[in-house]
């Protein structure tokens, strides 16, 4: 079977950037959050795929690039990790309904280009990533929102 796979062009972003992270929300909507252009970036935008339109919505608290972004149960958006200068171990969730962020339990370790998975139980396994600039993690740690 040969199928053609049909793109349409859209200028998906405000801002250009690479080592974003993006996330559907419940309502198909797209958050695109941080990355990284010449400066590392703690912007949100929101892209609707139907209507091809973008806005701008809260920034985050910590500037990063290399961080992961997960859909919680509740619709809100874990981010967590990354590198802005210097590898992070923290962490903030996105609250959709309102578009404000909050600042959330650290890992135990910081975290960058590392994965996150949503568990059956709604916990979060965060795996793998760099600590540093020339080593690699073998570890893997479990987010709780119920907990934070």
């Amino acid at each position: 079977m040969n199928m053609k796979i049909k793109y349409k062009y859209s200028t998906f972003v405000f801002v250009g950037c690479h080592s974003h992270a993006a996330s559907t929300l419940l309502y198909e909507q797209i958050l695109v959050v941080g990355g990284q252009n010449r400066d590392i970036l703690n912007s949100a935008e929101l892209y609707d795929p139907s209507t091809y339109m973008r806005t701008t919505t809260g920034s985050m608290n910590t500037i990063r690039r290399g961080h992961s972004a997960i859909i919680l149960r509740d619709g809100k958006v874990l981010v967590a990790g990354g590198y802005n200068g210097g590898y992070l171990q923290s962490a903030e969730w996105y609250n959709s309904s309102t578009g404000t962020w909050k600042t959330t339990g650290d890992m135990n370790h910081a975290r960058f280009l590392h994965t996150a998975s949503i568990l059956v139980n709604g916990q979060v396994l965060v795996t793998g990533g760099s600590s540093d600039s020339s080593s690699y993690l073998n570890s893997a740690e479990l987010y709780d929102p119920n907990t934070g």
